[in-house]
């Protein structure tokens, strides 16, 4: 199913799908790792961690599950720090534009804070979204899908969120909303691909052209 076929509120991840912060967080996570405690990234190990769940890589680095609040708010004040460094992907200004001037209704749902989601995206992006939903969560993306749907007042069927992780996915089918899969985030495609996403996009050109007439 595509918009032509009635998706009406289009939502989006940020971080890997908007934004381009992977080279980012790959620089820092060693340091965030040495400051909480937990195992690093070894060398060259970062492309078979790109195939794993986020469940699978907090284990295989010995993460506890009492430090991840801790160990997000710090990678949040970090980026927020760096934000300048960080750019949105090539194409998401047109491909925002296009969508909205379908008619498609537009969101982001993230973990990310709202300031940092406003710097990286600029005045004319934001101007295309119509509800924001941010900062941390402990219901967790698939309750924010839900609210968000809920206020839109469209059927759930009408939803596609778009993200760039396995766990994007798993949020998605927790609403009972359309899971869209991008190929240039966090997860490698192949990845995301073997989870069966209701769409996968190649390129961002891909969004605008597969959700608009």
């Amino acid at each position: 199913m595509d918009s032509r076929a009635g998706y009406r509120l289009v939502i989006f991840d940020f971080d890997g799908t908007l934004a381009d912060s992977f080279p980012w967080l790959a620089a820092e996570l060693n340091a965030v790792a040495a400051r909480w405690r937990f195992k690093p990234v070894a060398p060259g190990e970062s492309e078979r961690l790109r195939q794993q769940s986020a469940r699978e890589i907090l284990r295989h680095l010995c993460v506890p599950a009492w430090k991840l609040p801790l160990v997000a708010a710090d990678l949040r004040r970090r980026m927020t720090a760096d934000i300048d460094a960080i750019r949105r992907f090539d194409g998401v200004d047109a491909m925002l534009g296009r969508l909205q001037g379908a008619g498609i209704e537009l969101g982001i749902a993230t973990s990310n804070s709202a300031e940092n989601v406003r710097r990286v995206l600029g005045p004319a992006c934001l101007r295309c979204i119509r509800r924001l939903e941010t900062g941390a969560s402990i219901h967790g993306k698939g309750v924010r899908l839900l609210r968000m749907q809920r206020a839109a007042g469209v059927a759930p069927e009408q939803v596609l969120y778009i993200g760039d992780e396995l766990r994007d996915i798993e949020a998605a089918r927790k609403a009972g909303v359309g899971a869209g899969a991008v190929g240039w985030g966090y997860n490698r495609p192949e990845a995301l691909q073997r989870a069966r996403p209701d769409l996968f996009f190649d390129n961002i050109h891909d969004i605008a052209t597969r959700l608009t007439p």
